[in-house]
């Protein structure tokens, strides 16, 4: 039975065109599987995506759907990319996160699923845990009103490579390091964008690796990142002035300098320090930095490096663009904080990792799925006011200036569907007043 639920008119082309990648006897299904997702309620299964559907009665083609769309996630992410172009038309600098996240899994036959160090212990310290390792890039935005927002593309799944030999005979799946998928990701990027615009890409320091910048480097991206304190750096060569009469010498200039730099002494020096205002978290900061250039050799020459000073002690950063100003740096550290709020967001809101299927290739659909209508959200709820969105009216104790959060996008985004469902069948049967307060009583509670 396919789905009576109306989504908005722009979020069914969206959802239509990123089906033309798939084959056109399974394209129809993504639409009513998606408005399922929106609508499904308790645990985030996929059955309870085919409840909240009204799909039940087909689920077993849903799943065989599942791997298929998993098979064709890199071509349909590519579309959303393109909506994303359409619907922000972005600056001339475009910034984009990497980050890994983990998510829980159960029982011993899932495939790809393995024992990986936990990022989030909790208060029972429990240091790995069993699920899959995603390595996902995210496209991060400036809303004019609410401040920095992520919107999640596209993943891979990271399997470790004692683990990989059975997926490799089945699906033809090869190992590969999350730096190598994470440059992956910035190549597809780069690939689809069709934009002659700088792309920045801010990363873990965990990524700040030469595997990882050199093919990046490549791509003609900008990357930004945590530097280590006992990172290797030297001074930037000096150009050499050669006597008069005599030639110039031979062979290509020198990268690196003949001098050593320490951080540590760099940090510790009095002389140098200068403050700042910067836009940082959304809400304007004064910080303490020290900025110089240097070269190293995981970039391949210069870089320039920000050194910030706070009561705890000191941070440095880096960025391979040594025109980089200190300002559009730390800005650019600072936004890297959306991914870790998709994170969240995908887990909390959309459940991610609690659909628990077992084929590789429909667990990655099912994250992708989630990624996909995360974004898709966001893009429908970009041009709303704050009043369309969210109405703290029966919360008190909350600041009612409050951005809206993903889950008050989501719910909006519910709640329209709900109304245009009611308008539709009043219609048909003009509703008495009392009937009409009860519709939106209930539409408060549903959403």
């Amino acid at each position: 039975m396919a789905t009576q639920w109306q989504l908005p008119i722009e979020l069914v082309s969206w959802i239509t065109a990123l089906s033309q990648m798939l084959h056109a006897r399974l394209a129809w299904r993504l639409l009513p599987l998606v408005t399922g997702m929106l609508f499904a309620q308790g645990r985030r299964t996929v059955a309870s995506w085919l409840r909240g559907g009204g799909l039940g009665d087909d689920f077993r083609r849903y799943y065989y759907f599942l791997g298929s769309l998993g098979r064709n996630a890199k071509s349909v992410a590519a579309l959303l990319l393109r909506r994303v172009v359409d619907v922000l038309q972005p600056g001339d600098r475009i910034l984009v996160a990497i980050d890994d996240t983990p998510t829980k899994r159960y029982g011993p036959q899932v495939e790809g699923a393995g024992v990986h160090h936990n990022p989030t212990p909790g208060p029972a310290d429990q240091q790995f845990l069993y699920g899959h390792i995603w390595v996902t890039l995210a496209w991060v935005v400036r809303h004019p009103l609410w401040g920095t927002i992520g919107l999640p593309l596209r993943a891979l799944l990271y399997v470790r490579q004692k683990q990989i030999a059975l997926l490799t005979t089945l699906y033809g799946v090869t190992f590969q390091t999350k730096l190598e998928m994470a440059a992956d990701l910035i190549d597809w990027f780069v690939q689809w964008l069709f934009l002659e615009k700088t792309v920045w890409v801010a990363a873990d320091g965990a990524y700040a690796k030469r595997p990882f910048l050199k093919r990046v480097l490549a791509a003609g991206v900008v990357v930004v990142s945590r530097l280590r304190r006992d990172a290797a750096l030297w001074t930037v060569p000096k150009p050499e002035q050669p006597r008069s009469g005599q030639p110039q010498k031979p062979g290509p200039k020198p990268k690196y300098g003949r001098q050593a730099i320490s951080l540590a002494k760099r940090a510790g020096h009095r002389q140098g320090w200068q403050t700042g205002d910067f836009m940082l978290y959304g809400k304007k900061v004064t910080k303490t930095y020290k900025t110089f250039l240097a070269t190293y050799k995981p970039v391949g020459g210069k870089i320039r490096v920000v050194l910030v000073r706070d009561t705890d002690g000191w941070v440095a950063f880096f960025c391979t663009d040594p025109e980089a100003t200190v300002e559009q740096i730390l800005e650019a550290v600072a936004d890297r904080a959306a991914i870790e709020q998709d994170f969240h967001d995908l887990k909390e809101v959309h459940g991610a990792g609690q659909q628990q299927v077992r084929h590789y290739w429909a667990n990655v659909a099912v994250y992708h799925l989630n990624l996909w209508l995360h974004t898709l959200i966001e893009l429908w709820a970009w041009t709303k006011t704050h009043e369309q969105l969210c109405d703290r009216s029966q919360s008190p104790w909350d600041n009612p200036e409050r951005r809206p959060s993903h889950a008050d996008r989501r719910n909006a985004l519910r709640r329209h569907c709900i109304r245009t469902e009611i308008q539709t069948a009043a219609k048909t049967q003009r509703l008495t007043r009392k009937f009409q307060r009860l519709l939106r009583r209930l539409v408060k509670l549903v959403a």
